[in-house]
């Protein structure tokens, strides 16, 4: 890193940098998610019951990307909440070797924005040959992926133009939080004040005054434990494709093995913590950054804060909700650094909206 971390000079607000799109599609996000609510509910509820009375024994989730991440939201409510086994899948096993495994009693959740790469659209095809389940979980209902799978879930974003997703990230998160709720016979009711609690964390001062402090960083980590982590993974993608730095993500437990070594004072740690068992897990590495001397921004539960630089305090929801709200200033962050280096969040280079993968 050749600048200080303490740069002084301040960031304006989200709304008034460059990559208007981007800004505006995260301000979206409450109306989004109350958009997913009020009329998507039934439909997803529909579904819940016919997957409750399906002999489903195993969930195989494929997805890239944004959608990774949102994937591996549902793996840890499906094992948590469900008490199913559940998987990353790997659609080249089926499109790119042909690999035809028996898939009688799972449910195969592919899960999209756009719904548009091939080897989605071609694996969940083939899983529903091999005799999965298949669903979709997509922004585009008349997609190629929507129309391979049995079922489709239509997560209601709206249009999004900017090439980092954002408000289809948060809506794919609702969406599958809503499945999973529904099969376990809730009713949805703790969502309701996610709308809400989006703005207020949308709104949170916090964020600018850490990206004032780390727009020239050139390495970051961010981590998370349990339903965090997914945070984690998806905030060091969007630092990544809006800014072009080095961001590496690490479940806590792995970041205490090998990584922990390169971390000193010229590469900040974000660390996300929600209340709960995974904020509890990760604190024994909150423990050991504060030893080590790292500049640590946590963003979550303000309890977790204390001994670290900075926090940037969120409302408290239950865990399993939290990485809806967690996510939501690191996308703020994301924009802030791009536009402080200069380049374009909207349309960052090399990357297209739709990306096709074989």
């Amino acid at each position: 890193m050749t600048t200080p971390l303490n740069t002084p000079t301040p960031l304006a607000s989200a709304t008034e940098l460059p990559g208007s799109l981007m800004a505006a599609e995260i301000l979206e996000q409450p109306e989004a998610l109350t958009r997913q609510l009020d009329q998507g509910q039934a439909a997803i509820r529909r579904l819940a019951a016919e997957l409750r009375d399906s002999d489903i024994r195993y969930v195989l989730l494929a997805a890239r990307g944004t959608s990774d991440h949102a994937a591996l939201y549902a793996k840890y409510l499906i094992e948590t909440v469900l008490g199913l086994p559940a998987g990353l899948a790997s659609p080249s096993s089926l499109t790119v070797y042909g690999a035809e495994p028996r898939m009688n009693g799972v449910l195969w959740l592919a899960v999209s924005q756009s719904g548009g790469s091939p080897d989605l659209v071609d694996s969940t095809a083939a899983a529903a040959r091999a005799g999965a389940v298949t669903v979709a979980v997509t922004n585009a209902p008349s997609s190629p992926l929507a129309a391979a799978a049995r079922h489709h879930v239509d997560i209601l974003a709206g249009p999004e133009r900017a090439v980092a997703a954002t408000k289809s990230y948060t809506s794919q998160l609702l969406a599958l939080w809503l499945l999973i709720d529904a099969w376990a016979g809730g009713d949805g009711a703790d969502a309701s004040v996610l709308p809400r609690h989006a703005a207020d964390a949308l709104a949170r001062p916090e964020i600018l005054e850490v990206a004032n402090r780390y727009r020239f960083v050139n390495h970051i980590i961010t981590t998370g434990r349990g339903f965090s982590y997914p945070t984690a993974r998806e905030a060091a993608l969007k630092l990544m494709e809006t800014s072009y730095l080095a961001a590496h993500a690490f479940s806590g437990a792995d970041l205490l093995h090998g990584p922990f070594a390169m971390i000193d004072e010229d590469r900040p740690v974000i660390a996300i913590a929600s209340q709960g068992a995974g904020g509890r897990a990760l604190q024994p590495v909150l423990e050991r950054l504060a030893e080590r001397g790292a500049d640590v921004c946590l963003v979550g539960d303000p309890a977790s804060a204390r001994p670290l630089n900075h926090a940037v305090p969120l409302p408290q929801v239950p865990e399993q909700l939290a990485p809806i709200l967690e996510i939501l200033p690191l996308q703020r962050l994301a924009h802030a650094i791009a536009a402080a280096r200069h380049r374009d969040p909207d349309a960052p280079r090399g990357l297209r909206k739709i990306t096709e993968t074989w």
